[in-house]
């Protein structure tokens, strides 16, 4: 995993990022920081984190200053701002990204993959670790829930929302299909095979002709555009006999 950092002056800006974090397998929030000064001590007298998400119009210290101060201690940065106009200014501190508030999960997601290139040691996929899991809202914006990859048979796009299937229950999140393909897509245990549904390969029951059925009794028509998708797994995953 990513250790990473959030500098922000206002609450509801490192709680939505803090979220967006906890929603990717990739990176691990070591702290957060609304104290400019605060972060400025803490991160020079701390450990080197591979990322620091840092806005830039702060009181007392704006970013752009404290990130000149603490660069060294991060591989690296990425800026977070509502004002567009502070987007020069950030890349001459050597910044990696910078991200327009607001920013969607799958703006964000897409942002840390381009900063980010994978790590070359080994590590157990999303699918081998029965402890990974992410969060989402729920339709009325109200509480987190909580979801296993490995409880996931499907995500069936509503519009404006999404409602992911899993072993026990339904769940309706305020997210759209793409958000949660850019979350998932590191995760080969899961492919999109119509406009309206990613599943789980691992819960696929039966496929009888365009129709699949999952483990929930679930069954789903498959696009004549994803199908290629889907057929190299199918493909490896099917005994032949050598008998004439």
């Amino acid at each position: 995993m990513y250790t990473c950092i959030v500098v922000d002056d206002e609450k509801y800006a490192i709680d939505e990022i803090s979220e967006y974090i906890h929603s990717l397998s990739t990176l691990k929030l070591i702290k957060t920081y609304s104290d400019p000064i605060q972060a400025l001590n803490e991160i020079l007298a701390g450990e080197k984190v591979d990322l620091i998400f840092m806005d830039v119009d702060m009181p007392g210290m704006t970013g752009v200053e404290l990130s000149q101060t603490i660069r060294q201690k991060t591989d690296k940065l990425i800026f977070t701002t509502a004002h567009s106009k502070y987007a020069f200014n950030a890349f001459e501190v050597s910044a990696d990204a910078f991200l327009l508030k607001p920013f969607s999960l799958a703006k964000f997601a897409t942002t840390v993959n381009k900063v980010l290139p994978a790590k070359t040691s080994p590590k157990p996929s999303v699918t081998e670790d029965p402890h990974d899991f992410f969060f989402v809202k729920d339709k009325n914006n109200l509480k987190l829930i909580k979801i296993r990859y490995q409880d996931m048979i499907a995500v069936e796009s509503l519009g404006n929302y999404v409602q992911i299937h899993t072993a026990k229950d339904k769940v309706i999140a305020y997210l759209s299909l793409q958000e949660v393909n850019v979350l998932l897509q590191n995760n080969n245990n899961f492919v999109q095979v119509q406009r309206s549904f990613i599943i789980s390969k691992n819960n696929i029951e039966s496929i009888d002709g365009n129709i699949i059925k999952m483990s929930n009794e679930l069954l789903i028509t498959m696009g004549g555009h994803y199908k290629e998708r889907l057929a190299s797994f199918i493909k490896a995953k099917t005994i032949k006999t050598n008998r004439k």
